[in-house]
């Protein structure tokens, strides 16, 4: 019963560490986060510059994770240099360490008053929320290592433990991996060396065996941010890479040493739990004396693996949605508004080509519609994923509406991408098959319905992206506006076919399917204001009139009377 007690106490210590980790990094991040990105994007004019700016950024973030992936985005889209951005990764590499140092230090105490403040502070300032997080996470941390030190000295004299370690400790490289894959999976090189100082200062884990983790906890720190950038361009991928490398030879030249690094440091501090996070430190500081010499000749090697081939653009992939912002919400939804607009373009040219596929015979514009849907179809599943990351990060009531708003707008857009491909197009290949011909009148007819709902696409992109509730009165007006179009068109091209017209006859199904998709579609676009007419209270539950009481009354007697 103890050893279960005593497994589950550490199972939720090690949960609370990784809780408070992200905490830490999330509250920075929704602190700070604009400003540290801008001050990494202009403080790269040299390597040194840049070094000691991604250390400053990277001890306040703690997280070379997400370091890795601002900068790799940065890389993908030409704003830094890869040589800047790698001597920045050596930087966020060594500002990674220097939280560890300061927790091995007998202050787990003061987790009560971190979180006391911090709790106090988030309830008394609403635009202190970011700092107040990180300060309670930082609590939480102080608070999971006093845990884990209890946990782990129940744990040190248990023989299945000796067995276990005795094991790891004669296959250093079994042990470097494990690290590596738990660090990659936690997304965090900090919350394993911490884990890992513990154990070792109540004596579960020899030293040795503890730089040897450390060593796998660096370079599966530096692994995550490759795999989660595995979709980016070739220029992103490129920073990750070049971390990974430099720690990971460094890191595997370095396992023979280790009893040597042991035993030296030991004679200079005595206390392994230090010893553990200051080689963590020295470590990084040795990839950073190699590596900042060489980041130019590295970045030229790397510079020649995956390029891309000229005009091999895929449309299919987002351009702006950054996961290096989704811990800061508002920045995330401008990237997920900025990828919906682009989609919205497509949608628009798949609709005018639907009009020249109506009107002429050519079959290859089929065939770009049909293969610009897929692209809309994976533009809207990415941008669906995305705003569910983002939703994982504290978002206000304000943030929270604008995501709902995103996520509608670019459904509708999904549901006209289909309408277009799977009943104009439709319609548009029925139309070539049978050979026929529209009559002038009904031609121009849809011509004139077809501009309309161009029209509305422009100013539904325009409401979706202003949210100008002016804008969207005038959207929401021009649904009773196209219900009107709709019945003329429907009236004059009855008036054809009551005049016996061929070419009417012979198209009247196409035609007035044609106009009724065209409907459809514009209802969905219209549909992009009414979140903004409910907030102003502009929509009435109910589009019946209300009649007064009154008339109520009268029309009730009329009804009696009529059946009596």
């Amino acid at each position: 019963m103890d050893a279960t007690r005593t497994l589950i106490q550490m199972i939720g210590s090690v949960a609370l560490l990784l809780w408070g980790v992200r905490m830490v990094r999330t509250g920075v991040t929704q602190a700070l986060g604009a400003q540290l990105r801008r001050m990494v994007a202009v403080s790269s004019s040299n390597r040194l510059s840049a070094f000691f700016t991604g250390m400053f950024a990277t001890t306040l973030l703690q997280s070379s994770t997400a370091m890795a992936l601002i900068i790799g985005s940065f890389a993908g889209r030409g704003l830094i240099g890869l040589s800047a951005a790698l001597a920045v990764m050596l930087g966020a590499d060594v500002g990674s360490t220097l939280a560890a140092q300061l927790l091995a230090f007998d202050i787990k105490w003061f987790w009560a008053v971190l979180v006391a403040g911090g709790y106090v502070l988030y309830s008394s300032r609403e635009s202190a929320v970011g700092a107040a997080r990180a300060i309670i996470g930082l609590g939480f941390l102080l608070l999971a290592l006093q845990e884990l030190s209890i946990a782990a000295a129940a744990l040190r004299e248990a023989p299945t433990m000796r067995v276990v370690l005795g094991a790891v400790g004669g296959e250093p490289l079994i042990a470097l991996g494990i690290a590596a894959l738990l660090t990659w999976a936690a997304h965090s090189s900090l919350a394993i060396v911490l884990f890992v100082m513990s154990l070792t200062g109540s004596g579960v884990i020899p030293v040795p065996v503890a730089l040897i983790l450390v060593l796998g906890a660096n370079i599966g720190g530096a692994f995550a941010p490759w795999v989660a950038l595995s979709g980016s361009p070739p220029a992103a991928r490129r920073v990750p890479l070049g971390n990974l490398l430099m720690r990971g030879v460094i890191g595997l030249a370095a396992i023979p040493f280790v009893g040597f690094f042991a035993e030296e440091m030991a004679l200079l501090v005595q206390d392994p739990a230090r010893n553990v996070v200051l080689f963590h430190t020295a470590f990084n500081l040795v990839v950073a004396l190699v590596g900042l010499p060489l980041v130019g000749v590295i970045a030229s090697l790397l510079q020649r693996w995956g390029n891309e081939p000229e005009g091999a653009v895929d449309e299919g992939k987002p351009r702006h949605l950054e996961k290096s912002v989704l811990d800061t919400p508002s920045e995330a939804l401008a990237c997920a508004l900025r990828e919906s607009l682009r989609m919205g373009d497509l949608v628009t040219s798949m609709l005018q080509n639907a009009m020249a596929a109506i009107e002429g015979n050519d079959q290859k514009l089929v065939k770009d519609i049909e293969k610009a849907d897929d692209t809309v179809d994976r533009l809207h599943e990415a941008i669906k994923l995305y705003l569910v990351e983002a939703s994982k990060a504290p978002m206000s009531e304000e943030e929270s509406r604008r995501l709902l708003e995103i996520l509608t707008f670019t459904t509708n857009l999904e549901h006209i991408g289909d309408i277009i491909d799977k009943n104009l197009v439709e319609l548009a290949a029925k139309k070539v098959r049978r050979q026929l011909s529209f009559s002038a009148e009904g031609l121009e007819e849809i011509r004139a319905f077809h501009g309309r709902v161009i029209e509305t696409m422009r100013l539904a992109a325009n409401v979706f992206a202003t949210r100008d509730v002016g804008l969207a009165r005038r959207l929401f007006a021009d649904k009773s506006a196209m219900r009107t179009a709709e019945r003329n068109a429907a009236e004059s091209h009855f008036v054809r076919l009551k005049d016996g017209r061929p070419e009417s006859i012979e198209t009247s199904s196409i035609h007035i399917d044609i106009i009724r998709d065209l409907k459809r579609i514009h209802g969905h676009l219209t549909a992009t204001a009414y979140p903004l007419l409910e907030a102003q209270g502009d929509l009435a539950e109910s589009r019946l009139k209300q009649k007064s009481t009154q008339q109520a009354q009268d029309d009730l007697s009329l009804s009696v009377g009529g059946r009596a």
